[in-house]
C-alpha cells in the first residue's frame, strides 16, 4: 500500500493506493493520527484502493469518529 497526503489549510486528502488489510492497516492508521490535528475535513481518495479487509475498515471507522468530533470525513472514488 502507498499513501499519497497533500494538505490545504483545514483539509487533508489522502490517497489510498492498492490493498487495506491486516499488514497495511496500521500504516494508514498511523497517517491519519499524524495529520488530522487542526484539520475540519479529511477526504480518503479510494480511487486506486484495490482491497479493504475488515482490519481496513476499522481504521476507516476509527477515522470517521475523529473527524465527526472535529469535523467531517469523505470517502471519494470508491468502487
Amino acid at each position: 500500500m502507498k499513501i499519497e497526503k497533500a494538505i490545504a489549510g483545514t483539509a487533508a486528502t489522502l490517497k489510498i493506493i492498492g490493498r487495506l488489510d491486516t499488514t497495511t492497516a496500521p500504516e494508514l492508521e498511523s497517517t491519519i493520527d499524524g495529520c488530522v490535528a487542526g484539520i475540519k475535513e479529511l477526504v480518503l481518495d479510494c480511487s486506486e484502493l484495490e482491497y479493504v479487509s475488515s482490519a481496513g475498515l476499522r481504521v476507516i471507522l476509527k477515522a470517521q469518529k475523529l473527524m465527526n468530533a472535529q469535523g467531517a470525513m469523505k470517502l471519494t472514488k470508491v468502487n
